[in-house]
């Protein structure tokens, strides 16, 4: 039987909206718009799916913290990832909202100007959020 395990869910659905991400971005560059749309749409919701799901775990069911077992430099790396992953995470919601909505009612010139903030803020906080992962239960586990 295969152990259920939330971070690692967390990790895929952020790898997930990564791909998805990437994807949006060669379409638009190909003029692909309406496979943009979709991709964009898809890594929107795969990011909330993984919102709710961590929110809900971390506030409701009082997921205990994970320390990082690493030691030395790697754990310098590992706190200020960390660290801008979160702050990013956090000025990326509303950022993805307002591009989202400024593409919906047509306004591209708009949405292309702060997609251009957008999207490599939220592809930065998706790649971490999957090297978090590995980082806490692959590479340095702490158990």
């Amino acid at each position: 039987m295969i152990a259920f395990s939330l971070p690692a869910l967390n990790a895929s659905l952020n790898a997930l909206a990564a791909v998805l991400l990437v994807l949006g971005f060669i379409f638009i560059k190909r003029g692909n718009k309406l496979a943009h749309r979709n991709c964009m749409i898809a890594a929107f919701c795969t990011s909330a799916v993984f919102l709710v799901g961590y929110v809900t775990n971390r506030v409701i069911a009082g997921a205990p913290h994970t320390p990082f077992a690493g030691e030395g430099p790697i754990r310098t790396v590992y706190h200020v990832m960390l660290f801008t992953h979160l702050i990013l995470a956090i000025v990326m919601v509303p950022m993805i909202f307002m591009t989202l909505a400024r593409a919906r009612r047509g306004d591209f010139e708009a949405h292309r100007r702060i997609a251009r903030w957008t999207w490599p803020i939220w592809i930065y906080v998706s790649i971490t959020g999957v090297l978090i992962y590995f980082f806490l239960y692959r590479w340095w586990p702490s158990e």
